[in-house]
C-alpha cells in the first residue's frame, strides 16, 4: 500500500480523472523498472546483511572438575565459616591426587580435641559421637593408642610436651587458636592454660617458608593442620598414597594458600576427615581406630 501510494505521488497522476489506485500495466516501462528494484534489493540486502554483521567465534572450555564430579580450585561455600576446595597435586613421578582442603574463619568455629585411648573409633563412629562441622585425625599414638606427646582435650592434661622439635594446635581459655613451632616457642605449662591441644611432627611451614626436617621417602596418606596469613585454619588431606613428606612440604609451599605454618600430622591409615558444613559433604574414613582427633563445632 505504500508503494502504491509512493507510485501514484511520483507520476503525478490526475486524481480527478484516474482510479484513487494506480494499477500499471504489465508490460509498462514502470512496471518492469518496480519489479527490477525489488528483485536487486532483496539480493542486495542478505550479502549487506552478511558484512555488517561480524564473525564470532565461540570458544567453550569445560570446567576442570575432581573424581568426584565437583569442580577444582575454587573455594565452595558451606555452613557459615566453613569452605571447602579440592585440588589436583602431582608428585614428583607424576602421579597426581585429588586433594581435599577445608578452610574455616576461626571467628566463627569452635575447636576441640577429642581423645579417649580407651574407647578408639573409626572417623565415621567419631561424627556419630560428636556430629561436627568438620573433624580430622590428631597426632600419632602407640599401640596402646596413648597419645605419644601432649594432649589436652577439654582442659584436661595428657601426656609430656616435646622439646625442641614438633608442633602444636591449641585453643587457649579465650578460645584463641593457634599452631606454632615448639622449638621457636616451648610449651610452658607453669604460665599457659590451654583448653585443647595436640602435638605432632614435623612441621612442614613456618613463617611462610619450607622447613627442613629428616624424614623417610615413603608415599602415604597425608594429613595437615595449617593456618594461613589471614590467620584462618585449614585442613588439608590426601587420601592415596602418593606424597612423601618432603614432596608434601614442596606442594604447600607452591601452593596459592597463603600458608603461614604447617603442621604434619599422624598419617597412614590414621588419614581421615569429615566436612558437614554444607555442600560439598566430605566423606573420608579412616583405616584405623582413632583414639584422637580434632574437631570443629559451630561457635
Amino acid at each position: 500500500m505504500h508503494i502504491n501510494k509512493l507510485i501514484g505521488i511520483s507520476v503525478g497522476a490526475d486524481l480527478s480523472r484516474t482510479s484513487p489506485i494506480y494499477r500499471p500495466s504489465v508490460d509498462s516501462s514502470l512496471s518492469r523498472f518496480i519489479k527490477l528494484s525489488m528483485l536487486l534489493c532483496l539480493l542486495i540486502f542478505p550479502l549487506a546483511s552478511c558484512d555488517l554483521l561480524p564473525s564470532v567465534t565461540v570458544s567453550i572450555t569445560p570446567a576442570t572438575s575432581s573424581s568426584n564430579g565437583t569442580q577444582l580450585n575454587v573455594w565452595n561455600r558451606g555452613a557459615t565459616g566453613v569452605e571447602v576446595r579440592y585440588e589436583d597435586w602431582k608428585n614428583s613421578d607424576g602421579d597426581d591426587e585429588t586433594v581435599t582442603i577445608v578452610r574455616f574463619d576461626t571467628h566463627k568455629i569452635k575447636v576441640s580435641v577429642g581423645y579417649q585411648p580407651g574407647q578408639p573409633l573409626s572417623m565415621n563412629d567419631w561424627t556419630q559421637l560428636e556430629h561436627p562441622l568438620a573433624i580430622i585425625n590428631g597426632g600419632y599414638f602407640d599401640q596402646q593408642f596413648n597419645a605419644t606427646a601432649l594432649v589436652v582435650s577439654n582442659g584436661k592434661v595428657f601426656g609430656k610436651s616435646y622439646t625442641g622439635f614438633g608442633g602444636m594446635l591449641s585453643v587457649d581459655a579465650h578460645g584463641t587458636v593457634s599452631l606454632r613451632s615448639l622449638r621457636q616457642q616451648p610449651y610452658d605449662p607453669n604460665n599457659e592454660r590451654l583448653e585443647q591441644a595436640t602435638q605432632s611432627a614435623p612441621i612442614l611451614m613456618l613463617s611462610g617458608k619450607r622447613t627442613q626436617f629428616s624424614a623417610d621417602a615413603s608415599q602415604t596418606r597425608r594429613s595437615v593442620v595449617a593456618m594461613d596469613k589471614q590467620g584462618r585454619l585449614l585442613f588439608i588431606v590426601c587420601p592415596g598414597q602418593v606424597f612423601s613428606l618432603d614432596e608434601l612440604a614442596d606442594q604447600l609451599i607452591s601452593s596459592d594458600l597463603s600458608i603461614e605454618v604447617a603442621l604434619n600430622l599422624d598419617g597412614g591409615s590414621s588419614t581421615g576427615l569429615y566436612v558437614n558444613g554444607g555442600s560439598p559433604h566430605v566423606s573420608i574414613d579412616s583405616l584405623a581406630k582413632l583414639p584422637l582427633v580434632i574437631i570443629v563445632k559451630a561457635r
